[in-house]
């Protein structure tokens, strides 16, 4: 009797947390699959910027105050807080610069090449979050822009990009530990102003602009282990320049590349090698930048075409993927256990009592 008792206070408890903690599973970004919404605008309006995320803060770094008149170029460094809405000013980029590569490793944030008001560089600076003060590094070795950077187990590949005409085919790595570049593979075919992004340690070359010839969306894989190149399927969109990308992890959302161009959203399977379309950006935009925090991606910056020009943007917009499964808030946990903990008490009493009851011996004439 006295296991059953246990087997029965157990039922009721595990019965009680389960109930409990399904009341909580409530999307952070409380919103529907596979759409956008509107957020505290990014104070600098700007394009050409380039977004790194770092604990969960996305950093808005560089970018084109006049992309029409190549003028301009910005050194701003702004911190969006998704969890609460915010903008606040950090310390700015020593070279003010656009179209460069970013990535982020080991929590520091590193910019590599772009323009200025001087030309294509090669300057490689980096940020640290925390103190909130950027040191110099050793500059790329081949002087570009219009490119990506990608990290892969704690290096730096930064591949193609345009230095002018024709678009370069060089592969640099740059590993932060010890301050220094080594050269890859080239890629087969040169690009500039493509997108990229990582999945499962694999480098994604999508797209590029045409300068001259018609732009593609040919999709270059390369793989660090190997150090080779194979295609995958093209991306749909024929015309990709200044578009922007991000991938999802898989953790929250399937894994996919998400590439956003004015009013294209093309999504990339990479273990299907396929495509296919998703909503929008409610406004239409180029050259913005986009991170991915916990799986939601964030559009911010760019600029939207109008009919005297280009203007720049300082919107900022989150997009829920399709297959979104939300995350369990963190800040819950401690009054659901112990709401979940103070009712399995009361319910393990209630039973224990009912039990000890049903038990008693019946004596006659008692």
């Amino acid at each position: 009797m006295l296991n059953m008792k246990k087997t029965a206070s157990t039922i009721v408890l595990l019965f009680i947390l389960s109930f409990s903690m399904s009341t909580f599973l409530v999307s952070p970004a409380n919103a529907a699959e596979d759409s956008w919404v509107t957020l505290e605008p990014m104070p600098t309006a700007r394009s050409g910027l380039g977004v790194a995320v770092v604990d969960g803060k996305i950093y808005a770094i560089g970018g084109y105050l006049d992309q029409i008149n190549f003028s301009g170029h910005l050194s701003t460094n702004e911190m969006y807080d998704p969890a609460n809405d915010t903008w606040a000013t950090k310390e700015p980029m020593p070279t003010a610069r656009n179209r460069f590569g970013i990535a982020v490793c080991q929590n520091k944030i590193y910019v590599i090449g772009g323009e200025t008001d001087d030309g294509y560089t090669g300057a490689n600076e980096v940020y640290d979050p925390l103190t909130d003060t950027w040191e110099t590094r050793t500059p790329m070795p081949t002087v570009r822009a219009d490119l990506s950077a990608n990290v892969v187990d704690d290096r730096i590949y930064l591949i193609a990009g345009s230095g002018g005409w024709p678009f370069h085919t060089v592969n640099e790595v740059y590993d932060p530990v010890t301050d220094s570049w080594t050269t890859k593979t080239p890629i087969a075919t040169a690009v500039g102003g493509y997108v990229s992004a990582v999945v499962d340690n694999q480098i994604y070359v999508i797209g590029s602009i045409g300068w001259g010839e018609p732009s593609s969306g040919i999709n270059q894989i390369y793989s660090p282990a190997t150090d080779t190149w194979v295609l995958g399927s093209s991306m749909p969109s024929w015309f990709t320049e200044r578009a922007s990308a991000d991938a999802t992890t898989g953790v929250f959302a399937p894994k996919r590349i998400h590439v956003l161009w004015d009013d294209e959203h093309h999504v990339y399977d990479p273990e299907s090698d396929s495509w296919s379309t998703a909503t929008s950006m409610p406004t239409s935009r180029l050259s913005l930048g986009v991170a991915v925090v916990d799986d939601i991606l964030y559009a911010i910056g760019g600029g939207s075409h109008a009919e005297l020009g280009f203007t720049e943007s300082n919107k900022n917009e989150r997009y829920t993927p399709s297959g979104y499964i939300p995350e369990f808030p963190s800040g819950a946990i401690l009054p659901l256990l112990l709401v979940a903990t103070l009712v399995a008490i009361i319910c393990k009493k209630w039973l224990n009592k009912n039990l000890s009851n049903q038990q008693k011996p019946f004596i006659l004439g008692a």
